[in-house]
């Protein structure tokens, strides 16, 4: 008698999982994606400057997403005490990371700073969309 290989117990847990796994590796691009549609639309209205500016805040946005779902992958691997102590320090050197990176906005661009902080939160409608396509995909909605 062979053991079998460990796996999910129930079919459709396992294609739950492999749905979410798809939607967080399609998350950072389609942020990527939608702050430069909306960087080349603020091309035209507003200038150069704001739109690299939003750009540049929505790739950040994205870099930020993909770095906190590694660094949550592995926090979430180790023991509880290693997590915990761990997850606070990075996730606080994350923090100081994006405020540093917002100040030196305000430094060189006083004037562009809604610019940047718009294309940072280009994660939201990402969110809201996966959101939608999840509950649209549900075969059976749950009481």
């Amino acid at each position: 008698m062979t053991p079998e290989t460990p796996g999910p117990a129930n079919p459709q847990t396992a294609a739950v999982s492999s749905f979410e796994e798809a939607s967080l590796r399609r998350m950072p691009f389609e942020i990527i994606g939608l702050a430069a549609v909306v960087a080349v639309i603020l091309l035209l209205l507003s200038g150069p400057a704001t739109a690299l500016l939003f750009f540049g805040g929505g790739a950040l946005s994205a870099l930020s997403f993909v770095w906190m779902k590694s660094s949550l992958t592995k926090i979430l691997s180790r023991k509880k005490a290693d997590a915990v102590r761990s997850g606070l320090a990075l996730y606080a050197l994350r923090f100081v990371l994006i405020l540093g990176v917002f100040f030196l906005i305000i430094l060189l661009y006083p004037k562009r700073i809604l610019a940047f902080a718009a294309g940072f939160s280009m994660m939201l409608p990402v969110f809201i969309a996966e959101a939608v396509r999840a509950f649209a995909a549900m075969k059976q909605w749950k009481a």
